[in-house]
């Protein structure tokens, strides 16, 4: 019977020390179904350093350059997710991304929702970066809004789904459907609210993406390949009626998350997130009032 009780117990206390995130109870992606590449994307750049094996996608970066695919169409809201694999080693300097934007039509003063992945040097993990910028990256006025993770496995031995879910309430970063961050809506000046596209890219961003920039990409190792699959992309587009309805992470129509999503997220950033925005003393708070407004 003892035996029994603890078994119970770490079933329904899982131990700090735990390797794996509680479980979410509700997993959206299996609300949407995958579509093959071309047929909701397309190259942005770098062609002759992308191909398409059945139905994943590899990218890669050498010293003549990278590569970027975008949607064909703009969205409004909705939810947006790959199964992505990076390469082990010496990835420094290089940014694997999927994200939303919509730069091309906004330069200079753009909305951006991020995950990126920001290569490491041997023996160290990968850093997956969530960030969200409104209305004003590259102006000279960048506002990043960046929290960080170490993943709870090793992104570069198998594909894991990674995804943004986005509506005019809140944006919700999942990793196999786990919630790991929720950035709400609390002022139209610090949410995005303009139609985007989705992207993926892989570059060279030697300046910072590596313990700001002190280790730079080593092209002795390239190329530096990326791989995406599974891709899911459903929601609002911008054409689409006023009527469409913005789709939600949970089984709540109206958004948010259950209390068993709430609960994995606090787990994964109380032992995975290694950097959050509103944390950070050398921060002018002032030009982020969501950290502090309720």
């Amino acid at each position: 019977m003892a035996v029994f009780l603890s078994f119970l117990l770490i079933l329904l206390f899982p131990s700090a020390n735990a390797g794996w995130p509680p479980s979410p109870g509700y997993w959206p992606s299996s609300k949407f179904r995958p579509m093959s590449f071309y047929s909701g994307f397309r190259n942005l750049w770098g062609p002759g350093h992308q191909s398409l094996d059945q139905h994943a996608l590899t990218i890669w970066l050498d010293r003549t350059s990278g590569s970027g695919f975008k949607s064909v169409k703009p969205f409004r809201s909705g939810y947006f997710g790959a199964s992505i694999k990076v390469q082990p080693g010496y990835t420094a300097g290089v940014i694997t991304a999927f994200y939303l934007s919509n730069n091309e039509a906004h330069p200079g003063f753009h909305d951006e929702v991020d995950i990126e992945f920001l290569g490491t040097t041997f023996g160290k993990p990968y850093t997956l970066q969530t960030n969200v910028y409104i209305r004003g990256s590259g102006d000279g006025k960048i506002i990043g809004r960046e929290m960080k993770f170490h993943l709870w496995f090793d992104p570069t031995k198998d594909f894991h789904h990674y995804a943004i879910l986005w509506s005019p309430r809140e944006i919700i970063f999942l990793v196999d459907d786990v919630p790991i961050r929720r950035y709400p809506r609390k002022s139209a000046a610090t949410f995005p609210l303009r139609p985007m596209w989705v992207y993926g890219s892989i570059w060279d961003a030697s300046s910072w993406a590596t313990e700001d920039g002190k280790y730079k990409a080593g092209y002795r190792y390239q190329p530096f390949v990326a791989k995406y699959t599974n891709f899911k992309a459903g929601g609002c587009t911008a054409y689409a009626p006023a009527w469409c309805r913005p789709v939600s992470a949970s089984p709540f129509r109206s958004g948010g998350l259950t209390r068993q999503q709430r609960r994995a997220m606090r787990w994964v950033q109380r032992y995975h997130m290694v950097y959050n925005y509103c944390k950070d003393p050398k921060r002018n708070h002032a030009l982020t009032p969501e950290c502090w407004s309720k």
